[in-house]
Parts: structure tokens; C-alpha cells; sequence
């Protein structure tokens, strides 16, 4: 009798087996759309670290940053932070420079640690990064101007503190850098004396520059010194004796004056000049005078011709009127 039980029971078990079956797989799939469905999804972006040994630096373009797509149940994913996810590239195996692939890893920290069944992709998956040795370098530090002085005036001298830094990186880009710039230093309008703190710019991600990135900028501004020459001056006889009539030979001469260029636009020669002293002449004849450049003081003459006039002094007519 219970054997006859038992055949009945095992008979209605195995009885349209594949349906069942096909039945049970079905209702495990629905539980797991279910499951994926109620699921919701973050993405970040979050900044790539470079891990190395010895002196190996990366040393040419890779991904700074990657995406992260975070899935997992709402009330558990949304706590989470993007520094509570660090993404990774261990490549401290390697220690001679060359170009290596590796996978992008996470790790996770903070709130997001012992979060059960949180599901992290990353995009890319892995990179491929050069490694090169790494090289420390003093380098000096160059102004970078923008727009020009006041007109008239000019940058005479100018001082940095500090005036060099020192730089790290790989070496195959540090051997190129000979100097770092500042940011811009705006010049537009000034004409007196100034001093700025402006930044040092790094032009490359893959070099380091140690301590501090700003510098003081210290300028002194001067008058622009120009040299200007006049031409075809006339030159003036003065402190001719009465009675006496003087002829130059030479009528015209010409100065080369050195002064500030704000002063030089605003001159104009007058008679006073180029002169002639004649005031030794006692009587007629030819004699060669030294032409007498009189500037005004904040001018100087760096050259003048000609240097010797001749002059014929010849006694002057008296017209009489009968």
C-alpha cells in the first residue's frame, strides 16, 4: 500500500516535467527583471591615478578622468559620493620606461564602502600610459605681459621674487622646459612705478612645480629716451659790431638731440639754436666760426653739423638819401 503511495506521488512529480520546469526558469527570470528594474543607476567622473614604482612617471597623454556607472538600490546608491569611488592604474610592476596597458580599477571608500550589491562599470576599461624616469630641474621664472605702457614712457627694469623654481617630472618633458611663465602682467596705461602678485602657469599636467606658484612682480617705469635729428636749421649770426655786414657761407645746419620722448614731441627749434658768435670781429675779412648749439637743458646734443662756418664780414653800406 505505501509503495503503491509513493508511485503515485513520484508519478504526479514527473508528470509534464518540461512545462514545469520551463515554468520555475521563467519565474527566476521575472524575479531578477523585477530586481534589475527597481534598480537605479549614478554616473561620475572621477580623476585617474597613476600608480608607479621607483622613479617612473607617466610621461605622455592618458585619460585624466573616467565615467563610472553605479547600479544599485536608490536609497543605498544615492548617499554615495564621487570621492567615495577611486579609480586606479597599478603599474608598479614595471620598472623601466615603455609604453604599458593596464586595467582601470576602483576602490571603494567612505560611504561607499560595505554597500551589498552596488555594481561599479568604468569607462574605459583600461589605458594605455608611457612610462619614462623622472627629473628635478631649476628653471627661471619669465614675466608674461599684456597692452603697453602710457606713450613716452618704458619698462627700465623689473625684478621676480622668486626668480627660479624647481620643476619635476618625466624626463623626456622636463629636459625641454628652460623657463616657466607667469600669467598675464597688464602694462595698459601705466607709467609710474608698480608691483603686482601674479601666478606661475604650468603648461603641462605631467610636471610638478614645488612650493609655491606665486611670484611678485616689481617694475620701474621710465620716460622713453629717444634720439631725433633736425634738419635744415637755420643758423643765426649774433653780437655782430655795428658797421659790420656778415655773410655765411653755410646757412643751414643739423642737431642730433637725445631727451625723452614726451618732451622731443612737444619741441620745436626756435632761432636760438644754431648761432654764429661774431662779437670778436673787429674789422672786414673771412673767418671760420665754430657753430654754437644752444639745447634746452633737458635735451642732449649728441652731434651737430657743421662744426666750422665760414663768415665774410664786410663793412656795411651806408645809403645816404640825397
Amino acid at each position: 500500500m505505501a509503495s503503491w503511495k509513493y508511485d503515485k506521488l513520484l508519478e504526479r512529480l514527473i508528470s509534464k516535467w518540461p512545462a514545469k520546469v520551463l515554468s520555475l526558469v521563467i519565474a527566476i527570470l521575472l524575479s531578477m527583471f523585477h530586481r534589475i528594474s527597481i534598480l537605479e543607476e549614478r554616473y561620475f567622473s572621477v580623476p585617474l591615478k597613476v600608480e608607479t614604482s621607483g622613479d617612473l612617471l607617466p610621461s605622455g597623454p592618458y585619460p585624466k578622468v573616467v565615467r563610472l556607472t553605479l547600479k544599485g538600490e536608490a536609497n543605498m546608491l544615492y548617499p554615495i559620493q564621487e570621492n567615495d569611488i577611486e579609480a586606479y592604474v597599478d603599474l608598479s610592476k614595471y620598472n623601466s620606461p615603455g609604453l604599458y596597458r593596464a586595467p582601470i580599477q576602483v576602490q571603494k571608500k567612505g560611504s561607499a564602502v560595505g554597500i551589498a550589491n552596488l555594481e561599479i562599470q568604468v569607462d574605459p576599461i583600461e589605458v594605455m600610459i608611457p612610462l619614462d624616469h623622472s627629473l628635478t630641474k631649476v628653471v627661471p621664472v619669465t614675466p608674461s605681459f599684456r597692452g603697453y605702457l602710457e606713450s613716452g614712457y618704458e619698462l627700465s627694469n623689473y625684478s621676480l621674487e622668486p626668480s627660479q623654481v624647481t620643476i619635476y617630472g618625466p624626463v623626456n618633458i622636463v629636459s625641454g622646459i628652460n623657463d616657466v611663465t607667469t600669467d598675464y602682467i597688464e602694462l595698459t596705461g601705466r607709467k609710474e612705478n608698480f608691483s603686482v602678485v601674479t601666478k606661475i602657469i604650468n603648461k603641462d599636467s605631467l610636471v610638478r612645480i614645488e612650493g609655491s606658484l606665486s611670484v611678485t612682480f616689481s617694475a620701474t617705469i621710465q620716460q622713453s629716451i629717444v634720439i631725433r635729428t633736425f634738419d635744415r636749421l637755420p643758423v643765426v649770426v649774433t653780437g655782430l659790431k655795428n658797421g659790420l655786414l656778415a655773410r655765411p657761407q653755410i646757412n643751414f645746419g643739423t642737431v642730433k638731440l637725445q631727451g625723452s620722448q614726451i618732451d622731443l614731441d612737444a619741441y620745436t627749434p626756435d632761432s636760438s639754436l644754431l648761432t654764429i658768435d661774431c662779437s670778436d670781429v673787429e674789422r672786414e675779412g673771412t673767418y671760420l666760426l665754430p657753430l654754437i648749439v644752444t639745447a634746452p637743458k633737458n635735451f642732449t646734443v649728441l652731434r651737430y653739423e657743421p662744426l666750422e662756418i665760414p663768415v665774410e664780414v664786410v663793412t656795411q653800406q651806408v645809403v645816404n638819401s640825397d
